[in-house]
């Protein structure tokens, strides 16, 4: 039997498996099988901590996406890891490594904070699959129009809108991760201007679907609303699963706070769902 955590950041939940002992035999078949709701655990992302690979890290965070194939970057899931770090070795910081970089978290009255680093502003750092103007990129669906390209170590189309909620997202979510200027598709966020200082963002997640929160498309949405002049430096980002604050700093480095949640604890027999 393999131990396992189910935590949350805002809903946008994680199967937390501990590989630093011994790594689990994990494909992407059984993968989407225990990232299955119905049949599974259930989760949006599986996450492995593994030893670090870096002398100064606490660990190093694999991303598997409930379809099995795995990602760069994940800020809820971070977020949790280094809750998790943070608690196991006592202290108000930790460092915390992914395919995308290294995620330095810390601690503070307002929740946990992860510094995802800078954002990607280039079309060849998102990535996008020819050289253009990534504030305006040349993709339409039905009422969306002209979304800002932004990479978070992930890569995001950010949409602005009048109303969110009016968004038929299932039906355009799909088509819009897979948009063709995506190499690697593409997580897609629907952003509504709400105030000087405020956000509501719905996401649909590559790979995932649409989730309760996601904490790399918070940090898209303020860097994009920015960068269009929509709104200031920093804000709150009302997700369907609560609200992450956000603060893109001068440095380029790109702030997410907002909480984590052990759900549960529990065991399971891997091999039952190989």
């Amino acid at each position: 039997m393999t131990a396992f955590l189910k935590m949350h950041g805002l809903g946008n939940d994680f199967i937390v498996l501990d590989g630093r002992a011994t790594s689990p035999n994990l494909t992407p078949e059984i993968t989407r099988r225990l990232a299955d709701r119905h049949r599974g655990i259930g989760c949006d992302q599986l996450i492995v901590i593994e030893p670090p690979r870096a002398k100064d890290s606490d660990a190093f965070m694999r991303i598997l996406n409930a379809d099995g194939g795995e990602v760069e970057a994940c800020g809820n899931a971070v977020r949790c890891i280094g809750a998790l770090m943070m608690d196991e070795r006592g202290r108000n910081t930790a460092l915390i490594e992914t395919l995308a970089g290294p995620v330095a978290i810390s601690v503070n009255e307002h929740g946990i904070t992860a510094d995802m680093g800078p954002a990607r502003l280039n079309w060849n750092e998102i990535p996008l699959a020819r050289e253009m103007d990534t504030l305006s990129l040349a993709i339409e669906d039905g009422p969306l129009r002209r979304p800002v390209g932004v990479g978070m170590g992930n890569p995001h189309a950010v949409f602005f809108v009048d109303d969110a909620e009016r968004i038929a997202l299932s039906d355009i979510g799909p088509r819009i991760e897979h948009h063709p200027l995506y190499p690697k598709r593409t997580n897609v966020e629907i952003v509504e201007v709400q105030g000087p200082a405020k956000l509501r963002v719905r996401v649909w997640e590559r790979g995932a679907g649409i989730t309760q929160a996601c904490g790399t498309g918070a940090c898209a949405a303020l860097v994009g609303a920015h960068r269009r002049g929509l709104i200031g430096r920093a804000a709150d980002i009302e997700l369907d699963g609560g609200t992450l604050h956000v603060e893109w700093r001068d440095d380029n480095h790109v702030l997410m706070t907002g909480p984590t949640t052990l759900a549960y604890t529990g065991d399971i027999d891997l091999a039952a769902y190989a």
